[in-house]
């Protein structure tokens, strides 16, 4: 029965009920066991970006020619998401070692800590790409710190290399702790291993070890939906944190590139509950990144900022230091302290707000709750101490919305979405309210 309700909602589209039908098909759970019709709804659910799917599409492709990677050989067989093997062999796609690396590489990229996995293997063994020893212990690492068993051991592997971890030097500390945590999961070729270095290892080295892998916090997104206390926050141990805000209903949103630079998981929280984001464009230079998360929300307009003014009263909502000073949403308010930032560079403005770490991407907006920059930068107290032999006092800058327009125009779909900018004047409060409801706490993983 699962089954079918699962193909009526394959049949319409729906990502999630067509790999899991994959599953079902695959398993022979309520419908015959059939690998071809398994990797068929796989694809259907990769190719609209379902990351479990691209991940099992990469495996239907894939030699699986090792089970070593995976905690018990008995428990690779039987996971749904580790379960593909042999469909290379029955489901009518040919063994092709590029394709695997592309579908896993596709499901990484959405934070899926299988794929990235095995986008290390393919990485450190030469399948489907060149060898490159750097990208796959990257790969093993952004999977290990999810918490992935497999890719613990592998990066202990690493570490317990001449390689070392791709430093070029070995580092059995490190290499112990990662076999520790693969162990403490019962992943079975761990614990001899650690056992094996042990004897090249001093005792003060060992507790080295054992207290770094205490402190060992998995980094996981939290689930769509969920309405996250700030203790779920910490709890999910996110690598960066900024602040967004939406500016279209369908969920395109903005922040800074340097926010979510790098980033495998991306959440978006909002008074809604959390909601996973993907990276639809960015623009490095101008320090902007276009985001998409699922649902409707509250947008905010964008106007030109050739009309402001030195002088002008701006304000951000956004998230600063979340870990000092909690999750509710802050106000700041300022003014238009310069046209131009650092160095007098004409993409920037120079601001008056009282911003911190966090508020980075965060909507500068005018009285009438127009944006007319992102939050992006202060000024550093390092370089102006060094330059000046003093402390720069409330300096900070944010991107100009003209370079925001430009870079949206680029995406048609959401220039075409834009709100028109508001022309009459409102109450402060009536501006800080939808500024409120637009942003949101962007974390990064």
């Amino acid at each position: 029965m699962q089954a079918e309700w699962y193909r009526t909602a394959a049949e319409q589209g729906n990502a999630d009920a067509q790999n899991n039908l994959g599953v079902c098909y695959e398993l022979g759970r309520g419908v015959k066991k059939d690998l071809a019709e398994a990797a068929k709804w796989y694809r259907k659910a990769a190719e609209q970006g379902n990351a479990a799917a691209q991940f099992n599409l990469g495996a239907c492709y894939s030699d699986r020619e090792s089970l070593a990677i995976y905690a018990n050989p008995v428990e690779a067989v039987m996971t749904w998401g580790l379960s593909t093997l042999g469909i290379a062999n029955s489901s009518g796609l040919a063994k092709d070692a590029v394709a695997a690396a592309k579908w896993f590489r596709r499901a990484a990229e959405q934070g899926n800590a299988d794929a990235q996995n095995k986008l290390g293997c393919c990485y450190e063994f030469g399948r489907g790409v060149a060898k490159d020893w750097a990208e796959a212990v990257k790969w093993y690492r952004k999977a290990a710190e999810q918490g992935n068993a497999a890719a613990q051991f592998n990066l202990g592997d690493c570490y317990n290399s001449y390689s070392g971890g791709g430093s070029g030097v070995k580092d059995l500390v490190e290499a112990h702790k990662w076999y520790n945590l693969a162990s403490a999961q019962g992943f079975w070729r761990a614990k001899p291993r650690r056992f094996v270095i042990e004897r090249f290892m001093t005792r003060e080295q060992i507790a080295e070890a054992q207290r770094r892998a205490s402190e060992f916090k998995p980094r996981k997104a939290p689930e769509a939906g969920a309405s996250l206390s700030g203790r779920d926050v910490v709890d999910s141990n996110p690598a960066a944190s900024g602040t967004g805000f939406f500016i279209t209903e369908d969920g395109f949103l903005v922040t800074n590139e340097h926010v979510v630079h790098d980033a495998t998981q991306i959440c978006v929280l909002s008074s809604a509950g959390s909601t996973p984001a993907r990276v639809v464009k960015v623009d490095k230079a101008s320090d902007l990144a276009l985001l998409k998360a699922g649902g409707w929300f509250t947008p905010l307009p964008v106007a030109a900022s050739r009309s402001i003014r030195l002088g002008n009263t701006v304000a951000t909502v956004g998230f600063p230091n979340i870990g000092l000073q909690g999750f509710a949403p802050k106000l700041a308010k300022g003014e238009i302290a310069a046209l131009t930032g650092i160095m007098d560079d004409s993409r920037y403005f120079q601001i008056s707000v009282p911003v911190q770490p966090g508020n980075s991407g965060g909507a500068l907006v005018d009285e009438r709750g127009n944006v007319v920059g992102v939050v992006a930068a202060k000024l550093s107290v390092a370089a102006a101490l060094v330059t000046s032999g003093a402390l720069p006092e409330n300096v900070n800058y944010a991107v100009k919305s003209s370079l925001l327009l430009s870079f949206l125009e680029s995406v048609p779909d959401v220039s075409a979405k834009l709100k028109e900018p508001n022309t009459n004047e409102r109450k402060f409060e009536d501006v800080v309210k939808s500024a409120e409801q637009a942003a949101v706490l962007v974390l990064v993983y």
